[in-house]
């Protein structure tokens, strides 16, 4: 799915206008980057939770010339799915 079908998809099930719907999950979105980008989390009981994940610097490799290089310390966004989702995945209600 992708956004275009998933805002029909929420449209339809909320009984609003695309413009909305298109509306919410861009801001939703927002919401989400803005809060991971101030080291925050956000948690949707059930769904599961966005957080910030720390990767520690380290060597790596350049795989074309096998030399050694640097990589630096960085910060990434991970989901931890929620119980309902995970059983909903694995077809468990």
């Amino acid at each position: 799915m992708n956004k275009t079908e998933l805002i029909e998809a929420l449209a339809a099930k909320c009984d609003i206008s695309k413009a909305a719907a298109g509306n919410a999950i861009d801001g939703l979105v927002d919401v989400i980057t803005e809060t991971l980008a101030k080291g925050d989390s956000i948690s949707l009981i059930g769904f599961g939770t966005f957080a910030v994940g720390e990767r520690a610097a380290r060597t790596g490799r350049n795989p074309r010339t096998g030399a050694e290089l640097k990589i630096a310390a960085s910060r990434s966004a991970k989901f931890t799915a929620g119980a309902k989702l995970k059983a909903a995945v694995n077809g468990k209600k």
